[in-house]
């Protein structure tokens, strides 16, 4: 039996559906996602609503928030149409070293998707907020590390009720990949309905950072990833 409501941020990727089937496991859900002006927005909103569907998640625990003035300040190549999705090793704004940022980091995303997500839980009087940030993934996104979320968790405490009482929760910070994949498929988690590409939406492009890592990670565990790849160019096995 669920004991507690826990909102859980959704993008609809690998890491998100994961961590919504840990989150399962001792709570009733309430899914939040964001649309800020993704190349893959319409995807990953499919991916979003698919698995809600999967959970039988009701529509009044769904939550789709607007936050395309990310998208409008540009920044990332994520959003920015002006720049191009790294490919093969071409992750970084400049020259590549220990440091340096990706050009797929969104400047302070994950505040804004955790300040929408505390603000509902403390509307829902959920306690959990569950986000799948994953440190080992992007060790240089200031927003996935470990520290971030300590810090997060102080801001909660003092910016919220005395009695909501609501911690952010990081299931899969420490976790290679692969873990991730084998923990999802422990769980039973719907990784056929998820959607990792950060170029494509039709079928995922199998180059960029996402798409690497997201392979590597299920041939590493053993399994086939079970989502459409563009071509030949994808070994699965």
């Amino acid at each position: 039996m669920k004991s507690k409501l826990a909102v859980v941020l959704l993008s609809g990727g690998m890491d998100s559906c994961v961590t919504t089937a840990i989150a399962r496991q001792d709570h009733e859900l309430a899914l939040l996602h964001a649309n800020y002006g993704q190349k893959t927005e319409r995807r990953e909103l499919k991916a979003f609503n698919d698995i809600a569907q999967y959970y039988l998640v009701p529509p009044g625990r769904r939550l789709v928030v607007d936050m395309h003035y990310l998208g409008e300040m540009g920044g990332s190549s994520l959003t920015d149409p002006k720049l191009d999705v790294p490919t093969a090793g071409q992750t970084h704004r400049s020259a590549p070293t220990a440091t340096a940022i990706p050009s797929t980091y969104v400047p302070f995303r994950n505040t804004h998707l955790l300040a929408s997500a505390v603000s509902w839980a403390e509307v829902l009087g959920a306690r959990k907020v569950f986000i799948g940030a994953v440190e080992n993934d992007n060790p240089c996104y200031p927003d996935c590390r470990e520290v971030y979320y300590k810090a997060i968790n102080q801001l909660v405490r003092v910016g919220t009720r005395l009695d909501s009482q609501i911690v952010v929760e990081t299931p899969l910070l420490h976790l290679k990949k692969s873990q991730i994949v084998q923990k999802g498929m422990a769980l039973g988690a719907p990784l056929h309905l998820s959607w990792s590409c950060y170029k494509n939406e039709d079928r995922a492009c199998g180059t960029c950072q996402s798409c690497r890592l997201r392979l590597g990670a299920f041939k590493e565990a053993g399994y086939i990833d079970p989502v459409p790849y563009e071509a030949e160019i994808v070994d699965r096995k």
